[in-house]
């Protein structure tokens, strides 16, 4: 099986952990297909066992997010080679890695996978952090988000994840990613980090407006029930309908 995308109204597919390939299969039928289920690559000791997990996973979902797990840099490496073995629909890349992965997949074969990159908010809007690899990742680089934007559109990459965002933190600061985007032609974006029910209205709501040309939240611990493990269904519910306000 090969995962692919499927967004809602043309705009927007929701990024979403599950406890076992059961939960993701009953989010599927909530999100009625406009769903990624996020895979985190540091819970596999072996890129095999990763592989197995996903293709398993593809039978019942649209699309599997392979991730890294909380950013981790040096994970960066497995979450490439299981995203070519599966074609899933989707991986996260940190900044510097981005590049080899979408040659990687491309040489592959696994063309239906998205590939995002990682940059961080500054606290200054229009700046962003790119030093987001397992050695860069010792100091910060900082640049111009429309110069990050147009290094990443030299390696063919057609996703930005913007994270942490810290809910609304740094919400300024995501509307001028969000524009910048658009500027540069980069095609998706990525809010990522402290996103919940209060407010991803907001955060989808400035990238809209911004005219972006697709959204993927990241809506992660918020969305999970602490004792069962599992993403709550009654919260992607609400989660679904807040996105349906948007757009």
């Amino acid at each position: 099986m090969k995962g692919k995308i499927k967004f809602y109204k043309d705009k927007i597919a929701l990024n979403l952990l599950a406890r076992d390939v059961k939960n993701a299969s009953d989010i599927n039928d909530t999100l009625e297909g406009h769903e990624i289920i996020g895979v985190l690559s540091d819970r596999f000791d072996k890129v095999e066992d990763g592989v197995k997990y996903v293709n398993e996973m593809l039978k019942y979902v649209s699309a599997v997010s392979v991730g890294l797990g909380n950013g981790n840099p040096n994970q960066w490496e497995m979450a490439a080679e299981i995203a070519k073995e599966t074609d899933s629909g989707h991986v996260n890349q940190v900044f510097p890695t981005a590049g080899y992965t979408q040659g990687l997949l491309e040489g592959s074969g696994a063309n239906n996978t998205l590939v995002n990159a990682l940059i961080s908010p500054t606290g200054t809007v229009g700046k962003v952090i790119i030093s987001t690899g397992p050695f860069s990742s010792k100091n910060n680089i900082v640049v111009d988000i429309d110069d990050a934007l147009l290094m990443l559109k030299d390696c063919k990459i057609k996703s930005v994840k913007f994270y942490n965002i810290h809910g609304l933190k740094h919400i300024k600061e995501l509307k001028e990613v969000a524009k910048a985007c658009v500027r540069n032609g980069i095609p998706v974006i990525e809010p990522t980090g402290g996103i919940d029910l209060s407010n991803i209205y907001e955060i989808v709501r400035v990238c809209v407006e911004a005219k972006c040309e697709k959204i993927i939240p990241h809506v992660y611990s918020s969305a999970v029930d602490k004792k069962t493990g599992l993403t709550d269904l009654n919260i992607v519910k609400n989660l679904y309908d807040e996105i349906k306000r948007v757009v």
